[in-house]
């Protein structure tokens, strides 16, 4: 049996683990350390390979080859870790995306034998100014299952208005199973899901990725169950554990710089995320 790893930083009620360091080299010990872990969610927002300076520990310009590679060899660790028993819902990865590596990231998805349940647009609603082409103003949430057919779902956690009865008062959305409500759109917008910019009461100082509260917030309450565990290998500024722990979800995040880790589990513990 392969020894057990230790987290760097831990919370508990509900259970809250931060590891440091890569996490091509963390998720195979997670997975083989002989304790049957299983991430029920898993939610991704890796290094877009766009020249960004997210941490010394961090090259964030590599050719298209070796880009490819990292996609490749952390994606695979990280599905290792959605074999459920057939008793038990199956697991769901989502992933943040930039355009330029949204095809080659589905690509790799469904290599691991995992299934496509929505390619999500997450519309940032300003990007950064330009005149030589379309100003970019969103990214991609790739949401795959390793069984579409038994995942975890949780539609009327996450209904919102209809604009069918908000807007335009039609009846018919009276004499449905959820009068008035509906389903999120594939195109996220609106309040609490653009950028987090500088003056954004969210953001976190020197964390140039950090993924809004409202994000995790519907993915996790979606796609996951009270007590189960959420798994985050690219924690950033800790986002996803700071959701979970106010949904009362087990996490497990790991980053690979120290300084980022130590941010995000100060922001852990001073509490729940604005909900």
């Amino acid at each position: 049996m392969t020894e057990k790893l230790t987290p760097n930083y831990s919370l508990a009620d509900p259970q809250t683990d931060i590891y440091v360091g890569d996490c091509r080299e963390i998720l195979p010990g997670l997975h083989r350390c002989g304790l049957g872990l299983c991430a029920d969610l898993i939610f991704a927002d890796p290094p877009f390979n766009i020249g960004a300076r997210y941490s010394d520990n961090c090259d964030d310009n590599l050719d298209n080859e070796h880009y490819r590679g990292f996609l490749h060899k952390w994606i695979a660790e990280a599905a290792m870790l959605m074999q459920y028993p057939a008793n038990r819902p199956a697991g769901g990865m989502w992933m943040n995306i930039p355009d330029r590596w949204a095809a080659e990231a589905v690509i790799e998805m469904k290599a691991q034998g995992l299934s496509m349940v929505n390619w999500v647009i997450l519309h940032q609603r300003f990007g950064q100014w330009r005149d030589s082409n379309f100003i970019l103003s969103k990214t991609h949430l790739l949401y795959f299952a390793r069984d579409r057919r038994h995942r975890t779902w949780n539609p009327d956690a996450i209904l919102e208005p209809s604009d069918r009865a908000r807007i335009y008062n039609d009846p018919r959305t009276q004499r449905t199973r959820r009068p008035g409500k509906r389903v999120p759109l594939d195109v996220w917008y609106g309040k609490g899901f653009g950028r987090v910019q500088g003056n954004n009461p969210e953001r976190v100082p020197e964390c140039p990725n950090q993924i809004p509260e409202a994000v995790l917030r519907r993915i996790i309450l979606s796609c996951s169950n009270e007590g189960d565990l959420v798994l985050d290998p690219f924690l950033g500024s800790g986002t996803t554990s700071v959701v979970a722990r106010a949904l009362n979800r087990r996490s497990i995040g790991i980053e690979i710089s120290e300084a980022s880790a130590t941010r995000a589990f100060e922001r852990i513990e001073r509490g729940a995320a604005r909900m």
